[in-house]
């Protein structure tokens, strides 16, 4: 069944054995991050870890703090509810494909498939555990933004941010709906920095708002069942509503209830909803912050959040997350997302075997991608064809190897990267947008990529010698060594 609450997860983590419960004070200033950093540096990603008391300007908050809650696969698994995140990949292609059921034929005969869609489509709900408590702005109501343990979590970022924000915009033409996580910047009591980059949806929304001059009205909610969080930050193709794929993961209808403010939809179970909008036009620094690229990104003009009311649940709890140098917590959130959308990349390139983001390209900077290659050039087919699907365009650098290298090995694929490859012949340089995060490139937002063919060559692809073959010991000797060394123990 699907989570009910957020605290219901963490019940699950604690239940396994993935979560530390920390008793004592710990400041929301730095050292809850270095806490967690620890926590994520260690085997396998640690544990999830709930502090109790977290302390804001030397006070106590009213909300404790729970981080690192999907970093490791088991804790994926236990977020999404599958014992594997395989068993997801093996439904996307068909939830991509189909719509919602319009009867119960049609729902039933979707079901069979496995698919459960009969859940997919969201339900409105006149009232939500997200409401319990409600602060209207103009109220006089004196809670605001800084009653939350936002984290600082790098000495040199620019201030407290909220880092796991599920941001709901919404087409103003269209009226189609978006859920991104777009990292926030708190200014004061009433306002925070919205940073999404100009390749992102929300972003795209803002400037339709800006051309017809109205106030973009935009949630924030935090919290609630973590497939909310995830399908904010999965690569959905442009138009698959993220309420929608929520809705699939958890087999179950996302319960959708009305801001008290603005005319926004969130689900109805999450722990904190931060109500406002975004006047478009306006702009304010933001930054620094301490980034998943392991450095600090400039500080930049970003749009403002107004705040008009904050609503969250009476045991509310806070979920947030550091980034930083890899691995960490979204490196296990972007491997997920990779192993659940494979299938699509595979119904766009039949000769894609399996495709990874290792930790160190911290997403964009580095794919692995092994095929089975049929014709020459076919490696550079692929790649091409990846930089030209949505967010794979930031892909700085694309290894293709053969199906026998194991591409989640990293060491096998240097090998056949430094075996199999003469630079000249067997790598391509093009021009393509680039992540706004990535400080490396001479002009922002606009960066070279590069393509790597570690395949064996073909004929025609101007190799004119005969490859050799890979060393391999025989099956036969291979036992025989086994059932010797059995001998011995």
């Amino acid at each position: 069944m699907a989570y009910r609450s957020f605290r219901k997860f963490l019940d699950a983590l604690d239940q396994a054995g993935e979560l530390k419960r920390v008793a004592v004070p710990v400041d929301t200033d730095l050292l809850i991050a270095e806490w967690a950093d620890r926590e994520m540096k260690s085997s396998g990603g640690g544990k999830a870890v709930f502090f109790e008391q977290p302390i804001i300007d030397g006070i106590k908050s009213e909300f404790p703090v729970a981080i690192n809650t999907m970093g490791s696969p088991r804790r994926m698994a236990l977020a999404l509810q599958v014992a594997d995140i395989g068993d997801i990949a093996r439904e996307i292609q068909l939830i991509l494909k189909a719509k919602p059921p319009t009867d119960l034929r049609e729902g039933w005969s979707l079901l069979k498939q496995g698919i459960h869609l009969l859940h997919a489509r969201p339900k409105q709900v006149k009232e939500g555990a997200c409401q319990e408590v409600v602060h209207k702005i103009d109220s006089g109501n004196t809670f605001s933004l800084r009653d939350l343990p936002i984290l600082k979590c790098w000495p040199k970022d620019g201030g407290r941010f909220i880092t796991l924000p599920n941001v709901h915009t919404r087409d103003p033409e269209t009226g189609a709906r978006n859920v991104g996580i777009y990292r926030m910047q708190i200014y004061d009591e009433q306002t925070a920095g919205m940073h999404w980059q100009i390749h992102k949806v929300g972003a795209r929304h803002g400037k339709r708002y800006y051309e017809r001059s109205e106030r973009m009205p935009v949630a924030v909610t935090l919290g609630g069942d973590p497939v909310y969080t995830f399908a904010a930050t999965a690569p959905l193709p442009d138009g698959l509503d993220e309420i929608l794929f929520a809705g699939f993961l958890r087999k179950k209808s996302v319960e959708l209830v009305r801001c008290k403010t603005i005319d926004v939809e969130v689900p109805a179970d999450v722990d904190f909803v931060l109500e406002g909008y975004v006047q478009p036009g306006e702009m304010r620094p933001e930054g620094p912050f301490g980034d998943h690229t392991g450095f600090y990104t400039a500080v930049e003009d970003y749009p403002v959040f107004h705040v008009t009311a904050i609503t969250h649940r009476r045991d509310a709890i806070y979920p947030t997350t550091i980034v930083g140098v890899p691995p960490m917590e979204d490196y296990y959130i972007g491997d997920a997302c990779v192993r659940i959308f494979l299938p699509v990349f595979k119904m766009n390139f039949p000769e894609i075997v399996d495709m990874t983001l290792p930790p160190e390209g911290v997403f964009h900077n580095l794919v692995f991608v092994s095929i089975r290659k049929q014709y020459p050039y076919q490696a550079f087919k692929v790649m091409h064809g990846l930089w030209g699907m949505g967010q794979m365009m930031f892909s700085k650098y694309i290894v293709a190897v053969d199906e026998d290298c194991d591409v989640h090995n990293t060491s096998d694929v240097l090998f056949r990267l430094c075996a199999n490859t003469d630079p000249a012949r067997d790598t391509t340089i093009i021009k393509n947008p680039s992540d706004s995060l990535d400080h490396a490139p001479t002009d922002q937002n606009i960066g070279s990529h590069m393509g790597f063919d570690a395949t064996r060559k073909l004929p025609g692809e101007n190799y004119h010698r005969r490859w050799p073959e890979l060393l391999k010991m025989t099956e036969e000797a291979q036992a025989l060594v086994d059932a010797l060394q059995a001998q011995t123990r």
